[in-house]
């Protein structure tokens, strides 16, 4: 039930983190701005291809549905981002094509 070839876990074992590598979503506390679903979904052709809808706060229709990046390097661990500066938020506002404000909106637990 892994993801690499070697990989034969229970479910136990894969709600104790057990897995090579790490899977990180949007939202979470690696990677917390919620757009990037937006993103994905468009590489993935998501609502086209399984029906999984996006709303407009980049929520997921059905609620069971989930998103997020594969790592699966032995090495890679979860971390959490952590408070970004001002100099920080308007660079990536800059870089993604949006406003300070839409920045700050999806990063505020951050900021």
């Amino acid at each position: 039930m892994g993801y690499a070839p070697d990989e034969n876990l229970s479910a136990d074992d894969l709600f104790k983190s057990r897995y090579r590598g790490i899977r990180p979503a949007p939202g979470y506390p690696a990677c917390p701005d919620h757009t990037e679903k937006q993103t994905l979904f468009k590489l993935l052709e998501a609502q086209e291809r399984i029906a999984v809808i996006l709303t407009e706060s980049f929520a997921m229709i059905p609620v069971s549905s989930v998103i997020g990046y594969i790592f699966s390097h032995p090495g890679s661990s979860y971390f959490n981002l952590g408070k970004i500066g001002l100099d920080q938020l308007r660079d990536y506002a800059k870089r993604k094509n949006i406003s300070n404000e839409e920045a700050a909106k999806w990063l505020s637990p951050n900021l």
